[in-house]
């Protein structure tokens, strides 16, 4: 795992001459970054550092169900990553991979996005002209919104959170707000732009299919689709192929040399992928704060035309022109935060002050001497892409099973049970998967989450395969040559 308050090394240092790509992912709740080099053994992670953003933020006229953090705060995380780095292992980079948190959106005034000042260990930027970070999380696109948009011509249908989307609902709600901006983007977008100096924005497939409004097949935005209901085509960046080389940057960064490739910025879930899949036959299981089930599609594959609203499955674009078979479920472990969280509340009502990590811990312990249960949880109070209107519900309750670890046992199996009502077994076994590779950080801390895994889904399960999207970032601008 990576280090809060300081830089840790995971392997040899660098020797003059080795190639070293910086990795960085900009997530929801965290900023990492990793310094990967490529040795005779493959490739190893030389230092890495991981800072929690804190950057969540209210805004009042998105409402309760909008969702947005500070850009001040993002860049502040990130910062503080980069000047923890040994200063003679940041010379030595030669590449840097930048991914991000998906579908949301930022946007900022071309030429004013950043300041750039003189620091200890060279220049480092500021957020300039920028808005908060409406991320992929925002719920303020209702479905009777959605329903008023024109269909996309994609294989992807739009929801809430993407950036597209959030476009539109300014367009309609708050018009004002675009006015003073002309360029926008993800927020690992925009940090690209800033590094590179880019005069517009420049996206990778994986990001524009994550906005919305965007054919894969053609690598193109529904300009006409978009003009003809009065979108501001301006703010769409332009889009290369993942793995392509953004700019390079006009100064140094963080003591990071002048010159230095940047990459086109990367989606987080096709990097988390890519750090760790290894064998087209491997399925991978990711639970952190949502929850994703992944399998590779045959090579050559091609999304349909059009979208399948009701769809559980997405086709993301990976990379090569390859794609991904994507249950993205929006309950993983934040419905065991949201859970946790109601526990803590309640015993403060009650007059019991309790740490949430002990109500964690307890709960988890409780579970595991309780290994069934006839109560029934539904565990989706986010929701679904596909099923927006879902709501959480338990069912089949008794006075026998009313424990905290029946109710935990139930909550646990139900997060599992949604994503194989998403994904089922049988269809994994279909596509020639022979063992699942199991990360993310709430399920390798619960092992009534790993149980329930392997009830479900009756395949070798492999756990500790870190997905780790900083480093997936950067082993793909390694092998990009």
């Amino acid at each position: 795992m990576m280090a809060d308050n300081q830089a840790i090394g995971l392997g040899p240092c660098a020797t003059p001459g080795t190639v070293c790509v910086l990795g960085i992912d900009l997530g929801t709740t965290s900023v990492k970054a990793a310094l990967v080099v490529e040795t005779e053994q493959g490739q190893i992670v030389t230092q890495s550092c991981s800072r929690e953003t804190q950057a969540q933020s209210d805004s009042p006229a998105a409402g309760a169900q909008g969702m947005e953090q500070d850009v001040q705060r993002i860049i502040n995380a990130l910062n503080e990553c980069l000047a923890a780095f040994p200063q003679e292992h940041l010379q030595r980079v030669s590449r840097i991979g930048i991914s991000g948190q998906m579908h949301g959106v930022v946007f900022w005034k071309t030429n004013q996005g950043c300041k750039w000042a003189e620091s200890g260990t060279g220049h480092i930027f500021q957020p300039g002209e920028v808005s908060h970070l409406i991320t992929w999380q925002d719920g303020r696109c209702s479905s009777s919104f959605l329903s008023s948009l024109p269909q996309p011509q994609s294989h992807l249908s739009v929801a809430t959170g993407f950036g597209c989307a959030t476009i539109y609902w300014y367009l309609k709600n708050s018009p004002d707000f675009l006015k003073p901006y002309d360029a926008a983007g993800t927020i690992h977008d925009y940090v690209v732009a800033m590094v590179c100096d880019l005069e517009r924005p420049l996206m990778s497939i994986q990001n524009a299919a994550s906005w919305g409004y965007f054919n894969c097949r053609s690598k193109s935005w529904n300009t006409e689709i978009l003009r003809e209901s009065g979108f501001p085509l301006d703010l769409l960046p332009e889009v290369g192929d993942p793995g392509d080389i953004a700019g390079r940057m006009p100064h140094d960064w963080h003591g990071i040399p002048k010159g230095t490739e940047v990459g086109v910025a990367l989606g987080d879930f096709q990097c988390s992928v890519y750090s760790c899949m290894t064998e087209r036959t491997d399925a991978v299981l990711n639970i952190s704060t949502s929850a994703q089930l992944t399998v590779p599609m045959p090579l050559g594959f091609q999304p349909p035309e059009t979208p399948d609203s009701l769809s559980a499955v997405a086709y993301f674009p990976y990379f090569d022109g390859n794609y991904l078979a994507v249950a993205a479920s929006l309950n993983g472990g934040n419905v065991l935060a949201t859970f946790v969280d109601m526990l803590a509340r309640w015993m403060a009502e009650l007059g019991c002050e309790v740490l949430e990590s002990n109500v964690y811990t307890q709960m988890i312990n409780a579970a595991l001497t309780q290994n069934d249960t006839r109560l029934s949880i539904c565990p989706t109070v986010f929701g679904e892409r596909h099923m927006p209107e879902q709501l959480a519900s338990v069912t089949s309750i008794t006075a026998s099973d009313l424990s905290l670890g029946h109710v935990t046992r139930a909550l646990c199996h139900g997060i599992i049970q949604n994503l194989h009502s998403m994904l089922p077994f049988q269809d994994l076994k279909e596509a020639g998967v022979k063992r699942i590779l199991g990360s993310g950080s709430a399920l390798s801390r619960n092992e009534v989450l790993k149980q329930e895994v392997e009830k479900m889904f009756p395949l070798p399960v492999i756990y500790g395969k870190d997905v780790d999207a900083a480093v997936g970032a950067a082993m793909v601008m390694l092998h990009r040559r």
